[in-house]
């Protein structure tokens, strides 16, 4: 058995070989089907993929921020974070009383910088990098650290101001630069601070005492409270389900999901297009290709049941129009990849211009070669099925009436 199907492996590769131009004709109908596809699906992947990847990568459209002032609670807060569709969250304290006047030795100039609250697993920091831990630690925004000369390690002198009794008050804090802030992360003048400095900033302000940095004043509150927060999203993919979530608690929140849900929505559409052409152009070609191949069957009727006549199975017989199917497919989708490659070569450099340095328009990922090449060969197998049930059907005695 094995035996003749190595035979007629042998005998279907000589034959493909022999009428080579039949077998060129295959190849670059093939060719000239499958590489426009694949020069559609690289265009397709390389434009929404670049786009999904800086929906993905930008930590601000996994952002949701609540619109307005509300009184949020430690035990509303942890329930929230909590969920497992949040990856970050943290309260934030009034804007007003979110401010610093930072100095620095290495600058003449004072900056009024804007506070953020951070903490461990802060999207807009660097994982790497030491975080804003404490009293007097901080993460300086670039532009920040910019204005005032410094770098990791380097001091600041902080200081804020506030009317407490019918005086006017300042302190001093002595603050340690931990790491500067990534550009992207902020843009403005800003420090990235633990929420137990912001609610101290804020006590001091209100004039509460602050016991831990000698601030007199009345005793702070019990229970506190907290007019917003920063919260990120797992993943893009909820922050539609966040929003409805608060909006069911009253919660009015803003969010990207717009900009979200256009991409996505261009790729299901752009996907949608693409299939579409290629089952068409993949049916169309295996239509044509099995047509050709039950022809080939038909004008080689004589040498097939010659081959039945000498022994060959008609299992055997079946694998002759298959074979040749097979070697239509892997050259055409080679000479297809070969049309991409220097096709996307080109779009790539012609388009590099009006976009960021290191995207790519047009371009596919190694397994996108692998499932053109399956359902090639899919697609030329069930071509050659039409061919091997005609071939199935020539008797031996076909051959012996020809001789």
């Amino acid at each position: 058995m094995i035996g003749n199907l190595l035979k007629a492996f042998r005998l279907a590769t000589n034959d493909y070989l022999h009428e080579w131009q039949m077998s060129v004709c295959f190849i670059l109908g093939l060719a000239a089907v499958l590489g426009p596809l694949m020069v559609l699906f690289g265009l397709k992947f390389g434009i929404i993929g670049s786009m999904m990847e800086q929906l993905i990568e930008d930590p601000g459209n996994r952002e949701i921020r609540p619109v307005g002032s509300g009184r949020y609670d430690q035990v509303w807060l942890e329930d929230v974070r909590a969920r497992p569709d949040v990856a970050f969250l943290v309260p934030r304290t009034r804007s007003i009383a979110a401010t610093i006047e930072l100095a620095s030795a290495h600058s003449s100039r004072i900056v009024p910088v804007e506070l953020i609250a951070s903490g461990s697993g802060d999207p807009l920091l660097t994982p790497d990098e030491p975080l804003p831990e404490g009293f007097d630690r901080v993460v300086l925004s670039h532009s920040a650290a910019d204005k005032l000369s410094v770098e990791a390690g380097d001091l600041l002198d902080g200081s804020l101001a506030r009317r407490y009794r019918g005086l006017q008050e300042r302190v001093h804090l002595t603050l340690t630069v931990a790491a500067i802030a990534p550009e992207r992360s902020f843009s403005r003048d800003g420090a990235f601070v633990s929420v137990q400095l912001l609610e101290a900033l804020e006590d001091f302000r209100d004039g509460r005492e602050v016991p831990e940095l000698d601030w007199s004043g009345a005793p702070a509150d019990s229970e506190r409270t907290y007019p917003g927060f920063r919260l990120y999203a797992h993943s893009i993919e909820d922050v539609a389900g966040l929003r409805d979530a608060f909006a069911d608690i009253g919660v009015e929140v803003h969010t990207q999901v717009a900009s979200i849900e256009l991409v996505q929505r261009m790729d299901r559409n752009l996907t949608a297009i693409y299939w579409a052409i290629a089952v068409i152009g993949i049916v169309g070609f295996s239509l044509s290709l099995g047509a050709s191949l039950w022809a080939n069957v038909d004008r080689k009727r004589k040498q097939l049941s010659v081959l039945r006549l000498v022994g060959f199975r008609t299992r055997d017989i079946v694998w002759f129009p298959m074979v040749q199917a097979l070697f239509t497919a892997i050259l055409g989708w080679a000479l297809a990849v070969s049309i991409y490659s220097i096709t996307a070569l080109l779009i790539n450099e012609m388009m590099a211009e009006q976009v960021e340095q290191g995207q790519l328009v047009c371009r596919l990922l190694p397994h996108h070669y692998a499932i053109a090449l399956g359902l090639t060969c899919t697609a030329a197998v069930i071509a050659a099925g039409l061919a091997g049930l005609r071939s199935a059907r020539i008797e031996p005695s076909e051959g012996l009436r020809e001789l």
